[in-house]
């Protein structure tokens, strides 16, 4: 059969961005890309999968997830699912000899992320965790700005990343509030995305303090029977020192009345400074020290087709990219790395760096706001 054949597992919101992602990033990003497949779709019950494999194009449904990552049709799997099947879908694709683009976090613990980065070596092929920010051409480009070190050395970072979709004690218990379904809280959902974007701007973190705190402890059953307890964190906070010598902080919640996507950081230099906000993700504020003090200040970069991938999308400035854009890069990057026969970033090898950031905090929370080396 030509080109790869995409196997994809979850229907939801990012189930959707995968399958908008897969159609549209050869089309988008050049036919040098591999041509894909829509093989084969896996949803809960068997009529939905059906539904939703029309609905998305692809060519096959089922309702059974082993045998869509066993499928010697399938190439490559795309896990959309809830953070607690992560970990054995993910396993068993790389088991069969398959590329495999899961979502973050990885896993529920640090233990089953180690094991699926041990399986992806093993296994030999493309893996990629989806953290999508950190494909923004606004951060790709912050990026350049640091390397070629037009803000000085870098010496301090801070983060934010609210939302408020927590934030009303009366909304329903769900799964989410479950470690042994969703795992971290914040961190999960929220904080490892911050987390990948200031380690790829400042490097790795060496050492951390942190706290976390559980705002609203219990919330109603759906069914009206009573209440049940939060396990995870609604709010993180963390204090970090960098390899490189910077220090700086991260903060995160789900419960921030009035925050929709509020993923800001700022990365201050010797000579300037960096900021971004992802509420409005075409740009990016610089400040550099340079020229005369009275005409000093910050100017906007609102990206365009100088920064790439964007031009391969709309060809003049000031069109926007969204959410879903920087999936189709991701898809793009992964089918490239297949192409190449290299590895895609952040492979799980890789996105096991953020993992161990979001459990050190939560480790440093439990036990008294300890330091944590990594």
């Amino acid at each position: 059969m030509a080109g790869l054949g995409i196997g994809l597992i979850g229907t939801g919101f990012m189930g959707k961005t995968h399958a908008l992602a897969w159609g549209a990033a050869r089309a988008v990003l050049g036919r040098d890309l591999p041509e894909v497949r829509l093989e084969m779709l896996c949803d809960t019950p068997d009529d939905r999968a059906a539904g939703m494999a029309d609905q998305f194009g692809f060519a096959r449904a089922t309702g059974d997830w082993r045998a869509l990552v066993t499928d010697p049709a399938v190439d490559v799997v795309s896990i959309t699912t809830p953070n607690n099947l992560h970990h054995e879908m993910a396993c068993a694709a790389l088991r069969a000899g398959k590329h495999v683009w899961c979502e973050k976090p990885m896993a529920l613990t640090l233990a089953e992320a180690e094991e699926m980065a041990r399986a992806a070596q093993e296994a030999g092929t493309v893996t990629m965790v989806g953290y999508n920010y950190i494909r923004n051409p606004a951060f790709l480009h912050a990026k350049k700005l640091i390397d070629e070190g037009r803000i000085g050395r870098v010496v301090h970072v801070r983060g934010w990343v609210d939302e408020d979709y927590q934030a009303d004690p009366h909304l329903p218990w769900t799964w989410r509030a479950r470690l042994q379904d969703a795992g971290l809280g914040t961190l999960g959902d929220l904080g490892c995305h911050l987390v990948s974007m200031v380690v790829g701007l400042a490097g790795p973190i060496e050492s951390l303090v942190a706290d976390t705190q559980i705002i609203h402890e219990t919330r109603p059953l759906p069914d009206g029977s009573g209440r049940a307890a939060v396990e995870n964190e609604d709010t993180a906070t963390a204090l970090l020192r960098f390899a490189n010598g910077a220090h700086g902080s991260i903060s995160s919640s789900r419960s921030a009345w009035g925050r929709k996507n509020k993923l800001d950081w700022e990365i201050h230099g010797t000579k300037g400074m960096i900021c971004f906000a992802q509420e409005r993700m075409n740009e990016l504020q610089v400040y550099l020290n340079e020229g005369p003090k009275a005409e000093q200040g910050f100017r906007t970069i609102l990206t365009g087709p100088d920064h790439p991938p964007f031009g391969a999308f709309v060809p003049a400035p000031g069109h926007q990219l969204g959410f879903g854009d920087l999936k189709t890069i991701e898809a793009g990057d992964l089918l490239a790395a297949i192409r190449d026969g290299g590895q895609a970033y952040p492979s799980m090898q890789d996105a096991l760096t953020f993992e161990r950031v979001i459990h050190a905090i939560a480790d440093s929370a439990r036990e008294g706001c300890a330091r944590v080396t990594l």
